[in-house]
């Protein structure tokens, strides 16, 4: 296990799913944890769970000014950022694109890919005044291939893709390192946004011919957080059971 002690990490969606899984092993790392999540109720459990000294912010990445009370907020009481797990993310609907409800795609795009870049921006100058930071945004295999009839996902993620590169190469002179994964499907609440059609397309395409566990995009995305990733910035890691080709 990395040892984050003395380290303040910000988990975006961290009350559920891939975000709490990253979060818990941070935890058991030392790290002190602040949990940003829209579901207040959620969040407030989780951080009970989680033990003193967890942080609970509720926060909608796609408005600036939320996201902006949450870093100063998470500032004044933990002293530092030090690490952000960016996992805040929707499915959105099913459907073909000239299907496919403007306001929806629109909605999916704001908290994917603006949300990301609101985490981001938010929250890089304290990094860069301490002079250290680990970000790693979660994109999508989606945002690799393009699922069909999931348009709005696919392009959100892809998105997230291209930030994170152009983000890395801004910060590659200094101890910040910003990367993404691109996690093939896991069974988490965001398959409750999906049809089983879809859910069904989506195992279909994993040669290993299962959906992605917690645990195993937890030891990835954690490693990425560590003092030890020192060198890749702006990269792209596969958590796609053999779906990716490139």
């Amino acid at each position: 296990m990395s040892n984050f002690s003395g380290q303040v990490a910000v988990v975006t969606g961290g009350a559920q799913g891939i975000g709490r899984a990253v979060a818990e092993e941070l935890r058991r790392g030392g790290a002190r944890v602040a949990l940003w999540d829209m579901d207040e109720g959620l969040c407030n459990a989780c951080a009970e769970d989680m033990g003193e000294g967890t942080l609970s912010q509720t926060v909608d990445v796609s408005d600036w000014a939320s996201v902006e009370a949450a870093t100063a907020a998470t500032l004044a009481a933990a002293g530092r950022i030090d690490i952000v797990v960016n996992s805040a993310g929707i499915a959105g609907a099913n459907a073909t694109v000239e299907d496919y409800p403007v306001e929806h795609f629109a909605e999916v795009v704001s908290i994917n890919l603006l949300g990301t870049f609101h985490v981001n921006k938010a929250i890089v100058p304290a990094m860069r005044q301490q002079g250290y930071g680990r970000i790693v945004n979660i994109a999508s295999i989606a945002g690799k291939d393009g699922n069909p009839n999931a348009s709005a996902y696919s392009a959100s993620k892809a998105g997230v893709i291209g930030f994170t590169k152009s983000l890395g190469k801004e910060l590659a002179g200094e101890d910040i390192a910003v990367n993404c994964v691109t996690p093939a499907a896991a069974r988490t609440r965001i398959f409750d946004q999906m049809t089983q059609e879809h859910i069904d397309f989506m195992l279909s395409k994993i040669p290993r011919g299962r959906f992605l566990e917690l645990d195993e995009a937890a030891a990835m995305i954690t490693w990425l957080c560590t003092k030890e990733n020192s060198f890749t910035t702006g990269g792209v890691f596969d958590l796609s059971g053999g779906r990716a080709t490139y």
